[in-house]
């Protein structure tokens, strides 16, 4: 059972914790001063120390390299006692385990951290089999460039051997590289250790400037974790070296494992600006769950395809107000943009959507035409329209509208030669709808909420959990009332596009057939939430931000995930949900 270490914030798979000794740490930290190491049983026996709350004790252990054989491993793995103080045990990814301590070492770790797909793997392989309320340490490796890149991955805690080895070399250490001290001109920092001329500047003061150099990168870490922006970050701060590059494009490999940890939306804006971008979690997500799990419930009106633009939400926008003007809701709005790929329109508040800022440069890459077909090509694969009018203009996205033209069986109309915003574009978008019928602001809301619920829910949820009900307010402020009884069963969240339910609505979800987000909790009943060991099991799809509904032997609830779902069940120490409503059974 963890004691001593608790996570406060996450950024996929980052956090920001507490080691929580008797003079608190704040991790991704430096651990040289609050590590205690009780020595390895290679060399002779180690008694159990008697330890305390001051420092974390790394217990008697016996470290591999990597690269040892899985069968010596087994062999010489130690067993580590249960003791009441904070303790770390020194594992690999083939002997990590719940050894109910609060920290893991991971040993061998300056023999995997340069090579990208060993770090990654490593990482991950230990990450998964010990607990998510624990902290991760590599000693050995952390440097003021990588230092990023480390915590990304899920590194907790770090120490400045490293940083303290090269300065006795003589090694200047920056976020960006590394300079040996006769090549500098002049020391381009200015914490303690630079206060002075670089004639003057020892070896001694390079480890004390590599130390601060370290210790800063941490906290601007830190508080980009805070921020829900570390993932920007990274992706410039991974291009200063090719192992950092390779490790931070394996981690986007390895979807299962970020998307988990992932939170469902983030007060913070996305920014593509790299095609990167394209691979992130919450893009692949969205495209994913746009093309698996949305339902065109506008039947019998044409897809209508149009440039996404600068301003969040679309429909805000000088341009689509155009668009609708001249089409007069007699065809269902679609945006296509890249890094996210198509945008129905009731999924326009939804995150990323109405959350991101991509460099307009006018030209799209080929990678991201083909992202953005790809995901075109699908959505038009689950969807049943009639005919397609492609109002986009004539560079970049009518490529691939003609791409994808050429591979499905729906007609494509093209409406603009020039820009889609000119008198004569939107009066042939205008033709091209002539004769169609309106779709009413009726259907659009109905489907809006339908919409979002099979987003966040799973393919079909918003027929089942609103099959029939009355909306109300005027969008995006939308509620959703039970047609029967007129009751409030959800409201729609315009600054995330998600559902925040009522009581009535979690158990008219949770009595459908549509997929539930549940969360099984002890005999108690939550007062304004639930904390981590009150749960005693949660739906492995639950990530943070997710409605979820609460259920025990004394109470129900519904509420906000505070923690992905596999964390909830295994963790001793946070807040789980975030109650919102509670009765008591």
């Amino acid at each position: 059972m963890t004691e001593y270490f608790e996570v406060h914030e996450r950024d996929a798979a980052a956090r920001v914790g507490e080691l929580r000794l008797s003079e608190p740490v704040t991790t991704p930290a430096l651990a040289d001063d609050v590590v205690a190491d009780a020595g390895s049983r290679w060399t002779q026996p180690q008694e159990t120390p008697e330890g305390d709350d001051s420092v974390l004790t790394v217990l008697p252990h016996r470290a591999f390299p990597s690269g040892t054989a899985d069968e010596v491993q087994e062999s010489f793995a130690p067993e580590y006692p249960d003791v009441d103080y904070p303790s770390a045990a020194v594992v690999s990814p083939e002997t990590a385990a719940d050894f109910g301590a609060d920290a893991y070492v991971l040993s061998g770790a300056p023999g995997i951290v340069g090579h990208g797909s060993a770090f990654t793997d490593a990482v991950i392989e230990t990450r998964e089999a010990t607990p998510d309320d624990t902290a991760l340490y590599l000693s050995g490796v952390a440097t003021p460039r990588n230092a990023a890149v480390l915590v990304y991955a899920g590194v907790d805690l770090v120490d400045a051997d490293r940083a303290v080895i090269r300065g006795t070399q003589g090694t200047y250490l920056t976020t960006e590289g590394e300079y040996d001290l006769a090549d500098l001109d002049e020391l381009p920092c200015s914490c303690p250790a630079c206060q002075q001329s670089v004639d003057s500047f020892d070896r001694e003061d390079c480890v004390d400037h590599n130390v601060n150099a370290l210790r800063a990168e941490l906290s601007r870490v830190r508080r980009r974790i805070r921020d829900g922006r570390l993932r920007d970050y990274v992706e410039g701060q991974a291009r200063h070296t090719a192992w950092l590059t390779a490790a931070f494009r394996e981690l986007d490999q390895q979807y299962a494992y970020v998307e988990q940890r992932t939170p469902a939306y983030r007060d913070s804006l996305l920014l593509s600006s790299t095609e990167d971008a394209l691979r992130r979690v919450e893009i692949q997500r969205f495209a994913d769950r746009v093309t698996s799990r949305y339902r065109k419930r506008l039947d019998g009106h044409p897809l209508l395809l149009v440039p996404c633009s600068a301003r969040k939400p679309y429909s805000d926008s000088q341009s689509h107000r155009q668009f609708q003007d001249a089409a007069s809701y007699r065809a269902h709005m679609v945006s296509m943009t890249s890094p996210i790929g198509v945008v129905p329109q009731e999924l326009e508040l939804t995150y990323p959507a109405q959350h991101y800022d991509s460099v307009v440069t006018g030209r799209w890459s080929a990678e991201e035409k083909d992202f953005v077909a790809q995901v075109l090509r699908r959505y038009l694969d689950r969807t049943d329209y009639s005919r397609v009018i492609a109002h986009v203009p004539p560079e970049g996205y009518r490529d691939i509208c003609e791409r994808v033209a050429a591979e499905v069986d729906v007609p494509f109309e093209f409406t603009v030669e020039d820009h889609p915003t000119t008198d004569e574009s939107l009066g042939e978008l205008n033709a091209a709808l002539a004769g169609e019928d309106k779709i009413w602001v009726q259907e659009r809301e109905e489907a809006t909420l339908k919409a979002v619920a099979d987003f966040y829910f799973g393919d079909g949820a918003g027929d089942e959990v609103f099959a029939d009900i009355e909306v109300q307010g005027r969008y995006p402020k939308l509620q959703a009332l039970d047609a029967d009884t007129g009751d409030q069963l959800a409201a729609l969240v315009p600054q995330y596009g998600s559902l925040s339910f009522t009581l009535a609505g979690a158990r008219k979800w949770v009595d459908s057939d549509a997929p539930t987000k549940r969360v099984e909790i002890d005999g108690f009943v939550p007062q304004g939430s639930v904390l981590a060991p009150g749960v005693i099991d949660a739906s492995d799809d639950i990530r943070v931000g997710d409605e979820v509904v609460v259920e025990g032997p004394a109470a129900f609830a519904v509420g906000r995930a505070e923690m992905p779902g596999p964390a909830m069940a295994d963790a001793t120490r946070g807040m789980a949900v975030h109650v919102r409503h509670c009765v008591e059974k």
